[in-house]
């Protein structure tokens, strides 16, 4: 379960997070939405330990990330917006590396990261260092590596970047069995008909504020649009994505 409570973060005068509140409950798939800026990777980082927040709090599994860090790191599986992984090693020493990191058993660790390599097409590649491997391939390393651990959390910041249209379908149906397990699943993507067909609630933020939130169809609905990616273009302040773009090829004449 992640519980975000009053969560600001602010860096000097620029607000980045302000006073947001979120839950994300066991079972749930929450999409985390927002324009470019609007907060959403500040809230992961904060969540994942990687930054301290201003004010307010918030907690994994019931432990808090800045009090009770360690604990609440090792319920976490994450994601990064980054796609940056340890080059120099291959993906065999990357995921050993993440499982004593969270003090998994050795043999349980190693047999789950063959099993997470071959499923998702790496194991000719297990033993190869990851200097010359695609954005794809090191991008399903840090799936294997967020999944080692069996977490019962999962923080994914646009993790579908790179991925072949195979591997894509492969996750979602991955993250809805995961959530039928139980798992609490936080996914924040711009792939908007992704999110539409995946997520079961969605939060909107913008300016590190929550401007909506709801199921697909309720936040359509607010909003008396067809698809999620309009009613987010209302609600970001894109009313008509067809004039802006006009607008474009007029400057560039």
């Amino acid at each position: 379960m992640v519980e975000i409570e009053k969560l600001s973060k602010r860096f000097g005068r620029k607000v980045a997070v302000e006073e947001l509140d979120l839950t994300v409950q066991p079972g749930e798939i929450l999409g985390f939405l927002g324009p470019n800026g609007a907060g959403k990777s500040t809230t992961v980082k904060i969540l994942t330990g990687m930054l301290k927040p201003s004010s307010g709090s918030a907690r994994i599994c019931g432990h808090n990330v800045v009090e009770d860090s360690l604990e609440a790191k090792r319920k976490i599986g994450f994601v990064p917006e980054s796609g940056a992984v340890y080059e120099v090693t291959t993906p065999n020493e990357y995921l050993d590396l993440i499982a004593t990191l969270h003090d998994i058993d050795r043999d349980r660790a190693q047999t789950r990261s063959k099993e997470l390599l071959r499923l998702f097409g790496l194991s000719d590649q297990s033993g190869q260092q990851m200097f010359d491997f695609s954005k794809g391939m090191k991008q399903k390393v840090l799936l294997c590596a967020a999944l080692v651990t069996e977490p019962e959390v999962l923080l994914l910041d646009e993790p579908l970047n790179g991925l072949d249209a195979n591997t894509v379908s492969v996750v979602k149906e991955l993250l809805r069995s995961l959530a039928n397990d139980g798992r609490t699943i936080l996914f924040c993507s711009h792939i908007l008909e992704v999110v539409e067909r995946l997520c079961t609630r969605i939060v909107i933020i913008d300016h590190g504020r929550t401007i909506t939130q709801g199921t697909s169809e309720e936040i359509r609905e607010k909003e008396n649009a067809s698809t999620l990616e309009e009613a987010f273009s209302r609600i970001t302040g894109i009313s008509d994505p067809a004039s802006v773009s006009s607008d474009i090829m007029s400057a560039l004449k």
